[in-house]
């Protein structure tokens, strides 16, 4: 028989931590909703001598990402405000960690870094809402990962 796993090994996509660094300034960013990134491979298609189809050879990578939050924090606005007036650019760090305690798995956490967000909100009602959020997509020039899941039981 073989195995399989453990429900209690996924992961809750509640617990957990997110911080945002920017302009020097460590955030507990506590009203995320949602943060998604992925590193996208670019890749150059290669004929080869010999063969009817073409290989594909990754060249490089591109970091993006988007996420959702509450809209009660000025942080971004202020630092778009800034980057209006003066044409300084504003790059920042996301951290995420993923730590389910009732998981076998651990905690994962992964670093975003110079990271630059395509567009702000910079005002928003809306009387239909009970609740106010924003997205934002950024990009993201590197990332690390100082701590990794275990893995699961039978893997």
């Amino acid at each position: 028989m073989s195995q399989i796993m453990n429900v209690r090994d996924t992961i809750s996509g509640s617990q957990g931590e997110c911080y945002i660094t920017i302009a020097g300034r460590r955030y507990n960013f506590m009203t995320v909703i949602s943060i998604d990134a992925t590193i996208e491979k670019s890749k150059e298609e290669v004929a080869i001598l010999g063969k009817t189809g073409k290989a594909n050879k990754s060249v490089g990578w591109k970091g993006s990402g988007s996420m959702t939050f509450y809209y009660n924090t000025s942080i971004f606005r202020e630092a778009m405000l800034k980057f209006k007036d003066t044409g300084e650019d504003f790059y920042f760090d996301i951290q995420i960690t993923n730590a389910d305690l009732s998981s076998s798995v651990g905690r994962q956490t992964v670093i975003l870094k110079d990271c630059n967000s395509d567009s702000i909100t910079m005002a928003k009602l809306d009387a239909d809402a009970a609740l106010l959020d924003e997205d934002m997509d950024f990009t993201f020039d590197d990332c690390e990962m100082p701590e990794k899941f275990n893995a699961i039981a039978g893997m």
